[in-house]
This record gives structure tokens, sequence and C-alpha cells, in this order.
């Protein structure tokens, strides 16, 4: 049996790491299936691995500390920005020397490159026996300079796998002189439920990290409008972040604590129990390059609102036929359909119907033989 090894940065929680995860969990039934992993951020994965797949942590004990070193400086503790920008900095010298390693002296048949980091490594120090596969998950947002990056990093991969098909075609126009080539495919939802929600419950949900890129402030700044004209209808939004604190205290200062609730991370069975007992979904993203979150609400019937802006979810929503896109952040526009849905039940039922049966075209079957359709061309 051949030996894939999928590079990740960690596998705590993120996008990307659900995707890796996601597709190890795929491969596993027909290939012998590696993740060699940067940091080991908590005890246990964030996400359900299958036990076939092996996960070989490369860095031991010693994490990121951004997070940190950026508390020390806003503190004016000078001396432990000291302290942890050197401890930053052997961190990243570990990363880059264990992965070298790793590639080097590794034993797999196929690599599959998560990050643009990774990607360089890859190309200089992976055996050219090896398959080379790049996976780009994030979107250039028109930064070009990013989108170059990515290029010169792939140059000598046998492919790039794009989420998208947009991205899929911008990509192409880029590297028509180069070795690699790009192929589209999406990222996989892995469970699609028999029951849906039946919305008529008046809630309205969010999922995805509080972070600053999501737009959760918009959020609430929405519902606040909406609220003012309604009693009813509440707000969850699931998930945590640097932008928490932030958050509560809009919703302290707005009046807005007993019609919205920040419920922090939570298992998958939580958040599909949650979608099941909400009838509209609310992303406010700025940029999103799949937007993995929107197909779990629509598996569970549930209609979704989003700006254009996230560009994954132009990918995945169909203005006026399984959800709504907003063009230009037009808060008026966004209120207006997410009324149109709160005051219309067969609306709502007819969109989410459509979102529910379009959900099929990202499940792990279909997903899983687009993957191996591209390892067997080796």
């Amino acid at each position: 049996m051949k030996k894939i090894s999928i590079l990740s940065l960690h596998l705590g929680y993120g996008g990307i790491e659900k995707s890796i995860v996601s597709l190890a969990n795929m491969l596993c039934n027909n290939y012998e299936v590696e993740i060699a992993c940067s940091y080991m951020l908590y005890d246990n994965p964030a996400f359900s691995i299958d036990s076939r797949v092996k996960i070989k942590y490369l860095v031991g004990d010693k994490k990121p500390n951004r997070e940190e070193f950026f508390k020390s400086l806003k503190h004016f503790n000078y001396f432990q920005a000291i302290k942890e920008g050197i401890y930053g900095l052997e961190t990243l010298y570990l990363r880059k020397k264990t992965m070298i390693k790793y590639i080097t002296d590794g034993d797999y048949d196929i690599i599959i490159s998560s990050r643009d980091i990774f990607n360089e490594l890859v190309s200089k120090y992976a055996s050219d026996k090896v398959l080379k596969i790049g996976w780009e998950h994030n979107h250039y947002h028109g930064d070009l300079k990013y989108a170059d990056k990515i290029v010169s990093s792939v140059r000598n991969f046998d492919y790039l796998v794009l989420v998208s098909k947009e991205l899929e075609k911008f990509y192409n126009s880029r590297m028509k002189l180069a070795k690699c080539k790009c192929i589209y495919i999406p990222n996989v939802i892995e469970d699609i439920p028999d029951d849906t929600s039946d919305l008529k419950a008046k809630k309205m949900i969010s999922v995805g990290r509080l972070s600053l890129e999501k737009g959760f402030m918009d959020l609430l700044k929405i519902f606040k409008e909406i609220a003012k004209e309604d009693s009813e209808w509440t707000l969850e939004i699931i998930g945590d972040g640097d932008e928490r604190g932030r958050l509560e205290k809009y919703i302290c200062d707005n009046g807005l604590s007993d019609r919205v609730s920040l419920s922090g991370f939570k298992d998958k069975e939580y958040i599909y129990d949650a979608l099941k007992k909400s009838s509209i979904y609310l992303m406010t993203s700025y940029t999103e390059s799949f937007g993995i979150v929107l197909l779990e609400a629509m598996s569970c019937g549930v209609p979704c609102v989003a700006f254009s802006s996230a560009e994954g979810a132009t990918e995945i929503i169909e203005d006026g036929k399984n959800g709504y896109l907003i063009d230009n952040r037009n808060f008026y526009k966004y209120i207006d359909k997410v009324k149109l849905l709160m005051d219309n039940f067969d609306v709502r039922v007819k969109l989410g119907k459509e979102a529910y049966y379009g959900v099929g075209k990202y499940s792990s079957d279909t997903v899983a033989t687009d993957w191996l359709n591209l390892l067997e061309k080796m």
C-alpha cells in the first residue's frame, strides 16, 4: 500500500485543519496516511481522526507564542517581550529544521503540502520520485504578491489543488509554462444528516472563529437593527477567538444580552444540533476561501445569507435559490434579505430544500472520488 504524507502546521481548530483531517479520513481506506504536524497545540486533535491515520508531531512541546509576544508589548513589559521574542525565533527555527528533516528522510510516495511555508521546503528537499501536491486553501483577495508567492512555491510540484473553480482558473492563467497542473477539488462535508431543521424556530445562527476577518462585529450591528423591529428572534454565535471580549462588550453595551449568545467552541454534535434548531444562517465574513460552515448549515436545510466579499460563499450560495448573496457589504440589503426570511416561512422552506439537495456534490463519496482520480494518475 502506497503512503501519503500530509504536512500540517497544527491540528487545532481551523478550516485548513478540518480539511486535512477530512482528507486523511477519506484516503486511509486506499492508502497508508500520515499527518506530519509541526505543533501539538492540544493533547488531542480538535477534529475526530480515523485510528488508521498516523500523526507525527515534529517540534515537541514548543508552541507558537505570537499572542504572548504582542501582549507583553501592549503592557510595556519589554523584558518579557524580549524573552517571548527569543522563544518565538527558536520555535520558528525548530519548525523549519524538523520539517526539512521529515521531508528529506520521509518514506512516503506522495506528499501533500497544506501551506505555502511548506511548499518551498518540499520543492527544495523532497525526492524527485515523490508525487508532490500543493493544496491551497486561501484566497489571494486581490493580493497579487501573495498569488505570485504561491505560484513560485509550487512550480516544481506535480499538481496544485484549489478549493474553488475561480481559483483554479486564476492560477491556471499564471502557471501556463510551469510543470505544475492546477486541479479543482472542493472541500468536503463529512456528515449530511437525514433529519433537517423544521425552520420554525425564531433563531439565527453563525459559526466561526471570532477574528476580525470573520466580521462578527458587523453581524452584531446588523442584528441590533433587526432587534429594533423584532422582539422574538435570537442569535447564537458559536466559536471563540481574539475578538470575543470586544463582542461581549458590544452585546452588553447595546442591550442585546438576552437576544445574543456567544457559545464558545463546541464539538460537531453540538453544532449540528444547534443548526437543526435554527432557521437562518448568517455569514458576515470579509473573506472566506471556501466556507465549510455554509455547507454544514445547508446540510441541515437552513437557508444562508452572506456577503459576496466572502469569495468562498459565491462558490456555494446560488443567490435566490438556496440563500442570498449581498454585494458591496451593503448592510441595508443584507437586513432586507434577513427580514424576508424572518417573515416568510414558505421562502425559508423553499431555499432550505434547495440548500439541502445541493450539498451532495460536496459529500465524502464525491470528493474522495475526485482525490482518488488525481492520485491514481501517478
